[in-house]
Formats: C-alpha cells, structure tokens, sequence
C-alpha cells in the first residue's frame, strides 16, 4: 500500500501556513505561506523539494488562496491527498483528542471562539475555505488544548467564585499541546523510554 499524503494547515486572520506530510518521509514535499490575505499585496511564498517560489495573490482571501495552493498540493503528492489536517487554538473542555470535522465539531469551535477571539474565527475561516473546495476529503481539527485534559480539577480550577466557572469557563486550560505532545513522545523515542509510561517537563519556547 502506498504511503499517505496528509496536508496541514495553520490559518491566520490573514495567512496561512502550509506542509505536505508524508508518513514515509522526515521531508515536507512541499511547504509554504499565503500571507497579507485580503490586501492588495497578498502574496504566496512555497518551497517544492529545494526550489522556492513566490506568486502575487492581489487581493485574494482564504478560499482564492486555497484555490491556488491546493493544485500545487496536489502535485506534489501525485494526485494522491489522503485528507488535511487544521490547527485549532482552542477546543474549551469538549476535545481530548483530534476530531473529525463535522457541523457538531464546526459549531463547538465557533462557539469555543469566546475564549480565543484571535484564533479560533481564522482558523474557521481556513476550515469552512477548505471544506468549501474539498467537500469530499476527510478533514480533522487537531486541538492545541486537547493535550492538557487530562488535567484534574484541582489543577485546572482557579480560586475565583464558583459561578465565572459554570457560566463564563474561567479554568486553566493549557496551550500550545500539540507542540508539547511531540516533544515529550520524541523524548521518550530517543532515550529509548516508553512513550506511554514517562514523564517530561516541556517547555514550549518562543511565540506561535
């Protein structure tokens, strides 16, 4: 059986970041960045093996972006994507793991928006645009908090009045998982400790 094509996507209010992920190879096939979406100076920067190139998307948005990135995803995988994959910032208490997109999953997203108003609506944006072109493809949210719900309550409580809890999800928790999650599981790998059964401290440095 022939190895799988997994596109990822990072999507900005006014970029997005993309890679080819191939399971049988350490090398993106292809990876880039639409940026300044909406703007008259929108442009498309990707990387094909060791050649870059750059296209103008005057004025593009998410969706004619896409549309111009997918094509050149697609070749690069042969004509063979096997389904994408989107960061999502924010997933509240619902997720503990990545999800299949669905309308219940879209809905939980758009409604977990209060709590990361800067992520979550331009990620849907990317979501909705991709969606929109292939309808067809499996599609999955992976969840930057959905590594931190193991948490138990009396690390994810606050000592705040009951009620900004129950009404408001004023809690603990935890950012930037997926990246924490790697890190941990390639620790483990190189020391030769089993994933499942080893503690790390991780710290996730920088910002994004």
């Amino acid at each position: 059986m022939s190895s799988r094509n997994v596109l990822v996507i990072n999507s900005g209010s006014s970029s997005i970041k993309f890679a080819l992920v191939n399971e049988d190879s350490e090398q993106f096939p292809i990876q880039g960045l639409a940026e300044r979406l909406g703007s008259s100076d929108a442009v498309l920067n990707w990387q094909l093996g060791d050649e870059k190139h750059v296209a103008q998307l005057h004025g593009a948005d998410h969706k004619e972006a896409f549309a111009r990135l997918l094509p050149l995803v697609q070749k690069a995988s042969h004509g063979k994507l096997n389904g994408i994959g989107h960061r999502v910032v924010h997933g509240g208490a619902h997720f503990t793991q990545a999800s299949a997109l669905n309308r219940e999953v879209i809905d939980v997203i758009r409604r977990a928006a209060v709590l990361a108003p800067l992520h979550n609506p331009a990620g849907l944006i990317g979501i909705e645009a991709a969606m929109a072109l292939y309808p067809d493809l499996t599609q999955v949210a992976v969840f930057d908090t959905a590594f931190h719900q193991t948490m138990p309550a009396h690390a994810y409580r606050y000592a705040v009045p009951e009620h900004l809890y129950i009404d408001h999800n004023v809690r603990r928790y935890g950012f930037h998982g997926t990246s924490h999650m790697y890190v941990s599981r390639k620790a483990a790998v190189m020391t030769g400790l089993p994933v499942e059964d080893s503690c790390w401290l991780t710290a996730h440095l920088g910002n994004g």
